[in-house]
Protein backbone atom coordinates (compact mmCIF):
# COMPACT_ATOMS: atom_id res chain seq x y z
CA UNK A 1 0.00 0.00 0.00
CA UNK A 2 1.58 3.29 -1.04
CA UNK A 3 1.73 5.97 1.54
CA UNK A 4 -0.90 8.14 -0.58
CA UNK A 5 -3.18 5.72 0.10
CA UNK A 6 -2.39 4.81 3.35
CA UNK A 7 -3.25 8.48 3.99
CA UNK A 8 -6.55 8.47 2.21
CA UNK A 9 -7.49 5.52 4.39
CA UNK A 10 -6.41 6.87 7.87
CA UNK A 11 -8.50 9.78 6.68
CA UNK A 12 -11.61 7.40 5.95
CA UNK A 13 -11.24 5.76 9.38
CA UNK A 14 -11.23 9.14 11.14
CA UNK A 15 -14.21 10.29 9.62
CA UNK A 16 -15.82 7.37 10.62
CA UNK A 17 -14.72 7.43 14.13
CA UNK A 18 -16.26 10.98 14.42
CA UNK A 19 -19.31 10.43 12.57
CA UNK A 20 -19.65 7.26 15.28
CA UNK A 21 -18.78 9.85 18.02
CA UNK A 22 -21.77 12.18 17.19
CA UNK A 23 -24.25 9.66 16.47
CA UNK A 24 -23.24 8.20 20.31
CA UNK A 25 -23.65 11.49 21.45
CA UNK A 26 -26.94 12.11 19.89
CA UNK A 27 -28.07 8.74 21.50
CA UNK A 28 -27.86 9.87 24.55
CA UNK A 29 -30.33 12.89 23.85
CA UNK A 30 -32.56 10.13 22.52
CA UNK A 31 -32.81 8.49 25.81
CA UNK A 32 -32.85 11.44 27.69
CA UNK A 33 -35.79 12.38 25.54
CA UNK A 34 -37.40 8.69 26.35
CA UNK A 35 -37.31 9.16 30.49
CA UNK A 36 -38.78 12.22 30.09
CA UNK A 37 -41.44 11.76 28.09
CA UNK A 38 -42.16 8.60 29.81
CA UNK A 39 -41.90 10.41 32.88
CA UNK A 40 -44.50 13.21 32.21
CA UNK A 41 -46.87 10.62 30.78
CA UNK A 42 -46.99 8.21 33.44
CA UNK A 43 -46.60 10.60 36.65
CA UNK A 44 -50.92 10.49 36.76
CA UNK A 45 -51.00 7.03 36.48
CA UNK A 46 -50.33 5.67 40.68
CA UNK A 47 -50.98 3.52 42.40
CA UNK A 48 -50.07 0.93 39.34
CA UNK A 49 -48.88 -2.78 38.99
CA UNK A 50 -46.77 -3.77 36.59
CA UNK A 51 -47.55 -7.02 35.04
CA UNK A 52 -45.40 -9.56 33.46
CA UNK A 53 -45.97 -12.72 31.16
CA UNK A 54 -44.89 -14.68 28.00
CA UNK A 55 -45.45 -12.70 25.00
CA UNK A 56 -46.12 -16.46 22.97
CA UNK A 57 -49.01 -17.15 25.36
CA UNK A 58 -52.35 -17.30 22.54
CA UNK A 59 -55.84 -15.87 23.77
CA UNK A 60 -58.06 -19.26 25.44
CA UNK A 61 -54.97 -20.56 27.31
CA UNK A 62 -55.51 -21.19 30.83
CA UNK A 63 -52.37 -18.79 31.41
CA UNK A 64 -53.91 -15.68 29.42
CA UNK A 65 -56.86 -15.68 31.07
CA UNK A 66 -55.46 -15.73 34.52
CA UNK A 67 -53.74 -12.76 33.38
CA UNK A 68 -56.77 -11.05 32.06
CA UNK A 69 -58.80 -11.70 35.45
CA UNK A 70 -56.15 -10.71 37.98
CA UNK A 71 -55.49 -7.23 35.55
CA UNK A 72 -59.52 -6.78 35.37
CA UNK A 73 -59.91 -6.98 39.34
CA UNK A 74 -56.81 -5.51 40.05
CA UNK A 75 -58.14 -2.33 37.69
CA UNK A 76 -61.82 -2.56 39.35
CA UNK A 77 -59.80 -1.75 42.75
CA UNK A 78 -58.23 1.31 41.46
CA UNK A 79 -55.00 0.07 40.19
CA UNK A 80 -53.11 1.29 36.84
CA UNK A 81 -52.13 -1.50 35.03
CA UNK A 82 -48.80 -1.53 33.50
CA UNK A 83 -47.78 -4.40 30.63
CA UNK A 84 -45.02 -4.86 28.22
CA UNK A 85 -48.12 -3.51 25.53
CA UNK A 86 -47.11 -6.08 23.04
CA UNK A 87 -49.22 -10.06 22.75
CA UNK A 88 -49.53 -12.95 24.70
CA UNK A 89 -49.68 -12.02 28.59
CA UNK A 90 -49.30 -8.69 27.95
CA UNK A 91 -52.03 -7.87 26.05
CA UNK A 92 -54.01 -10.51 28.44
CA UNK A 93 -53.04 -8.06 31.24
CA UNK A 94 -54.10 -4.50 29.24
CA UNK A 95 -57.22 -6.24 28.07
CA UNK A 96 -58.66 -7.01 31.63
CA UNK A 97 -57.36 -3.43 32.42
CA UNK A 98 -58.62 -1.91 29.30
CA UNK A 99 -62.52 -3.70 30.64
CA UNK A 100 -62.34 -2.19 34.34
CA UNK A 101 -62.04 1.24 35.49
CA UNK A 102 -58.86 1.89 35.65
CA UNK A 103 -56.18 2.91 32.80
CA UNK A 104 -54.22 0.41 30.70
CA UNK A 105 -50.97 1.27 30.45
CA UNK A 106 -48.18 -0.71 27.35
CA UNK A 107 -44.78 0.23 27.59
CA UNK A 108 -43.98 -1.16 24.27
CA UNK A 109 -40.43 -1.41 22.41
CA UNK A 110 -38.75 -1.49 19.23
CA UNK A 111 -38.11 -5.15 18.33
CA UNK A 112 -36.79 -6.38 15.57
CA UNK A 113 -39.57 -9.76 15.39
CA UNK A 114 -41.97 -10.98 18.06
CA UNK A 115 -43.36 -7.36 19.86
CA UNK A 116 -46.50 -5.81 18.16
CA UNK A 117 -48.52 -3.57 19.98
CA UNK A 118 -52.08 -4.86 21.49
CA UNK A 119 -55.24 -2.73 21.20
CA UNK A 120 -56.23 -2.26 24.73
CA UNK A 121 -54.00 0.66 25.83
CA UNK A 122 -55.64 3.98 27.27
CA UNK A 123 -51.68 5.01 27.40
CA UNK A 124 -49.12 3.60 25.17
CA UNK A 125 -45.13 4.62 25.32
CA UNK A 126 -43.35 3.04 22.93
CA UNK A 127 -39.09 2.96 24.01
CA UNK A 128 -36.15 2.16 21.16
CA UNK A 129 -34.06 1.09 24.56
CA UNK A 130 -34.67 -1.50 26.91
CA UNK A 131 -33.35 -0.03 30.37
CA UNK A 132 -35.24 3.32 29.68
CA UNK A 133 -38.43 1.11 29.26
CA UNK A 134 -37.38 -1.20 32.33
CA UNK A 135 -36.97 1.84 34.75
CA UNK A 136 -40.72 2.89 34.27
CA UNK A 137 -41.90 -0.98 34.87
CA UNK A 138 -39.81 -0.37 38.37
CA UNK A 139 -40.87 3.31 38.79
CA UNK A 140 -44.24 3.63 38.71
CA UNK A 141 -45.50 0.23 40.24
CA UNK A 142 -46.47 -0.79 43.71
CA UNK A 143 -46.47 -4.43 42.97
CA UNK A 144 -45.04 -6.68 41.06
CA UNK A 145 -47.28 -9.65 39.44
CA UNK A 146 -45.33 -12.12 37.14
CA UNK A 147 -47.37 -15.13 35.39
CA UNK A 148 -45.32 -17.94 33.34
CA UNK A 149 -43.23 -16.56 31.03
CA UNK A 150 -39.78 -16.88 28.89
CA UNK A 151 -36.02 -14.56 29.36
CA UNK A 152 -37.96 -11.67 28.90
CA UNK A 153 -40.03 -12.29 32.01
CA UNK A 154 -37.30 -13.44 34.27
CA UNK A 155 -35.35 -10.87 33.49
CA UNK A 156 -37.85 -8.25 34.93
CA UNK A 157 -38.48 -11.06 37.82
CA UNK A 158 -34.79 -11.25 38.56
CA UNK A 159 -34.35 -7.13 37.96
CA UNK A 160 -37.29 -6.63 40.63
CA UNK A 161 -35.86 -8.83 43.57
CA UNK A 162 -32.05 -7.33 42.87
CA UNK A 163 -32.98 -4.03 43.29
CA UNK A 164 -35.48 -4.53 46.47
CA UNK A 165 -32.47 -6.97 47.99
CA UNK A 166 -30.48 -3.86 47.59
CA UNK A 167 -32.43 -1.49 48.67
CA UNK A 168 -32.66 0.41 45.48
CA UNK A 169 -36.34 0.90 44.96
CA UNK A 170 -38.94 0.91 47.36
CA UNK A 171 -40.15 -2.57 48.70
CA UNK A 172 -42.81 -4.24 47.31
CA UNK A 173 -44.72 -7.58 46.81
CA UNK A 174 -43.34 -9.43 44.09
CA UNK A 175 -45.95 -12.21 43.69
CA UNK A 176 -45.81 -15.01 40.94
CA UNK A 177 -48.69 -16.74 39.72
CA UNK A 178 -49.27 -20.52 38.92
CA UNK A 179 -47.42 -22.23 41.61
CA UNK A 180 -47.04 -25.45 39.29
CA UNK A 181 -44.64 -23.49 36.69
CA UNK A 182 -42.74 -21.86 39.77
CA UNK A 183 -42.41 -24.33 41.99
CA UNK A 184 -39.11 -25.89 40.14
CA UNK A 185 -37.14 -22.23 39.96
CA UNK A 186 -38.05 -21.58 43.79
CA UNK A 187 -37.25 -25.39 45.21
CA UNK A 188 -33.71 -24.15 43.03
CA UNK A 189 -33.37 -21.20 44.77
CA UNK A 190 -33.67 -23.00 48.09
CA UNK A 191 -31.34 -25.83 47.31
CA UNK A 192 -28.84 -24.32 46.01
CA UNK A 193 -28.69 -20.58 46.10
CA UNK A 194 -29.66 -20.50 50.01
CA UNK A 195 -27.88 -23.29 50.81
CA UNK A 196 -24.83 -21.97 49.36
CA UNK A 197 -24.86 -18.48 50.90
CA UNK A 198 -25.69 -16.80 47.68
CA UNK A 199 -28.66 -15.34 48.54
CA UNK A 200 -29.38 -14.76 52.56
CA UNK A 201 -32.68 -17.30 53.81
CA UNK A 202 -34.76 -14.24 54.37
CA UNK A 203 -34.49 -13.06 50.81
CA UNK A 204 -37.15 -15.77 50.10
CA UNK A 205 -39.20 -13.31 51.42
CA UNK A 206 -39.57 -11.26 49.19
CA UNK A 207 -41.30 -13.53 47.01
CA UNK A 208 -45.15 -14.35 47.48
CA UNK A 209 -46.98 -17.45 44.92
CA UNK A 210 -50.69 -16.84 44.62
CA UNK A 211 -52.90 -18.40 41.92
CA UNK A 212 -56.32 -16.73 42.87
CA UNK A 213 -57.37 -13.24 40.95
CA UNK A 214 -59.38 -11.85 44.08
CA UNK A 215 -56.09 -13.07 46.15
CA UNK A 216 -53.42 -10.95 44.64
CA UNK A 217 -55.72 -8.18 44.79
CA UNK A 218 -55.76 -8.74 48.46
CA UNK A 219 -52.85 -8.91 49.35
CA UNK A 220 -51.44 -6.00 47.61
CA UNK A 221 -53.85 -4.13 50.05
CA UNK A 222 -52.62 -6.34 53.35
CA UNK A 223 -49.08 -5.14 52.30
CA UNK A 224 -49.88 -1.03 51.98
CA UNK A 225 -52.75 -1.11 54.29
CA UNK A 226 -50.10 0.52 57.11
CA UNK A 227 -48.17 3.06 54.89
CA UNK A 228 -50.52 3.55 52.38
CA UNK A 229 -49.62 3.24 48.35
CA UNK A 230 -47.58 6.91 47.65
CA UNK A 231 -44.23 6.53 49.07
CA UNK A 232 -42.51 7.82 52.02
CA UNK A 233 -39.94 10.90 51.67
CA UNK A 234 -37.30 8.36 52.04
CA UNK A 235 -38.87 5.99 49.25
CA UNK A 236 -38.80 9.23 47.39
CA UNK A 237 -35.05 9.94 47.50
CA UNK A 238 -34.27 5.92 46.98
CA UNK A 239 -35.85 6.38 43.69
CA UNK A 240 -34.17 9.17 42.80
CA UNK A 241 -31.13 7.10 42.77
CA UNK A 242 -32.73 3.96 41.04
Amino acid sequence: MSTQDKMARLMTDDAHEKNWSARESWRVFGIMAEFVEATERLNAIQPAVSIFGSARTHPGHPYYTLAEQIARQLSDAGFSVISGGGPGIMEAANKGAYLGVSPSVGLNIQLPHEQHRNVYQDISQTFRHFFARKYMFVKFATAYVVLPGGFGTLDELMEALTLVQTGKTRKMPIILVCTDFWCGMLDWMRQTLVAEGMIAREDMDLIQVIDAPDEVVKAIFRYYETSGFEPSAAEREIQLNL
